[in-house]
């Protein structure tokens, strides 16, 4: 896989045997084991992740928030020190750039951490609209990202650090944490893509591999596992989590994808695709994001045909079967009068029809 993009973990992949594809200009682990084994071993004990694919932008200066304010849907000016927020960027037809996460370090600090493949084009973004008084800086390849995600996650991190994580709550985050036999500190925050408790560690490249090593090390009482993308992927969409690509692209808007949440259009700060998202907020969407669950034998895959009546509706955005649930199950767009749960529909699966019915999402919530 030449001309491939590597993390700085591309080393310590071979020792837990990963099975490398290429996903997004990367080279990256799909599984060690197995996707379910790994996916079943995040749900019960806990998995390790390497993430270092996703980018990092860091907006400074005077101005940040109200820079932010423009370019970000949700509202921005509501965080304060150590706090992080889900969020978007549209396209002024509200159609989506990124859906991505904004940590606020201080009032003229803030990072940004958005998806692989459109960390350039979000950067250029950005920078496209930067305004006096902001400094935007890529630091993606400075940068480390591990996840810890699971039941025991924090028991097993806070055997590397003096920190108490119990006092990290949900979507906060300590930075200049520092991990036994680790050179740098990392910012430690309780966030995640599984549906899952645990962490998202950021910490330099060059204690990227240790601090990797370190937790499976002292990991192994607890059932670590390193875990690759195909899980990643089943957790997240179990817990029905967006994937950039497939329920969000930028003919898709934050509002059909049911992300209302993080888009304040009541806030005072006009942002761009605003007006449209403020339409579509208030009249609702033309089409919206639905669970399917197959009652015929076969499984929902990215981009199959959603019919009713012989009526093309919509299309599967994400599907397969969840090891969690043992059924085969499909995130679906889909014209808002068949959005209803119970609805009956049909998924073109190659030559054949098959039946399947709208269902609540998420598909799983943990206890």
């Amino acid at each position: 896989m030449a001309d491939l993009k590597r993390t700085p973990l591309y080393p310590v992949y071979e020792e837990h045997g990963a099975k490398t594809i290429d996903f997004g200009g990367w080279e990256l682990p799909v599984q060690f084991s197995s996707i379910k084994e790994e996916h079943h071993a995040t749900r019960t004990k806990a998995g390790l992740f390497d993430v270092s694919h996703m980018g990092e932008i860091l907006i400074e200066g005077p101005n940040s928030e109200t820079f932010l304010q423009k370019m970000l849907t949700n509202d921005v000016s509501k965080l304060t020190a150590n706090r992080a927020q889900y969020t978007l960027m549209c396209y002024e037809d509200g159609g989506t750039v990124d859906d991505l996460l904004v940590y606020k370090k201080d009032d003229e600090r803030y990072l940004l951490v958005v998806n692989a493949a459109n960390t350039e084009k979000d950067f250029q973004w950005l920078k496209d609209h930067q305004a006096e008084g902001v400094t935007i800086t890529n630091i993606s390849d400075r940068i480390v990202q591990l996840a810890l995600q699971g039941p025991n996650a924090e028991a097993v991190l806070q055997k590397l650090t003096d920190e108490d994580l119990s006092e990290i709550k949900f979507f906060r985050f300590a930075d200049d944490v520092k991990f036994n036999g680790v050179e740098h500190v990392g910012l430690v925050s309780r966030t995640g893509y599984t549906g899952e408790d645990g962490f998202e560690i950021y910490i330099h490249k060059d204690s990227g591999a240790d601090l990797w090593k370190k937790i499976l090390e002292v990991g192994q009482e607890e059932g670590v596992v390193p875990v690759g993308l195909g899980a990643r992927d089943t957790l997240r969409f179990e817990a029905t989590l967006p994937l950039y690509g497939q329920e969000l692209s930028k003919d898709i808007t934050p509002i059909e994808a049911g992300l209302s949440f993080a888009v304040k259009t009541n806030k005072e700060s006009d942002f761009i695709g605003k007006d449209i998202l403020k339409k579509q907020k208030e009249n609702g969407p033309d089409r919206l994001l639905v669970g399917i669950e197959m009652m015929d034998k076969g499984i929902p895959r990215h981009g199959y045909e959603v019919l009713k009546d012989d009526e093309t509706i919509g299309f599967v955005t994400s599907g397969t079967q969840s090891p969690t649930l043992q059924k085969n199950i499909g995130l679906a767009l889909v014209k808002k009068e068949y959005s209803a749960e119970g609805t009956e529909l049909e998924v073109q699966v190659r030559k054949r029809r098959l039946k399947a019915k709208v269902v609540a999402t998420p598909f799983y919530k943990r206890k």
